[in-house]
């Protein structure tokens, strides 16, 4: 039986602002051509993203990385995170 490797995408998020008073980052990500701009608001764990386009293939992705390291993510700060899909 032969082991099919699922397809990757690597992102790469920039930590743009925060505010812990607040409770939000906000920052950039690229992955593959796309680009966008998100809003984590993390007490209510609600996440904009924008533009629309290609929307769908980041969100869910997007939020679980921010869930899982948010309190680790300082402003001007690069990170990665691997898409299990092929965008």
């Amino acid at each position: 039986m032969s082991s099919k490797h699922l397809p990757e995408t690597t992102a790469y998020v920039r930590i743009t602002k925060h505010s812990w008073q607040q409770g939000f980052l906000e920052g950039e990500v690229q992955a593959a051509e796309y680009e966008w701009q998100f809003k984590w608001r993390f007490h209510g764990g609600q996440l904009s993203v924008r533009p629309s386009l290609g929307r769908a293939l980041i969100e869910e992705p997007l939020g679980r990385f921010l869930e899982r390291c948010d309190y680790q993510l300082e402003p001007g700060g690069d990170y990665v995170f691997t898409i299990k899909a092929q965008l």
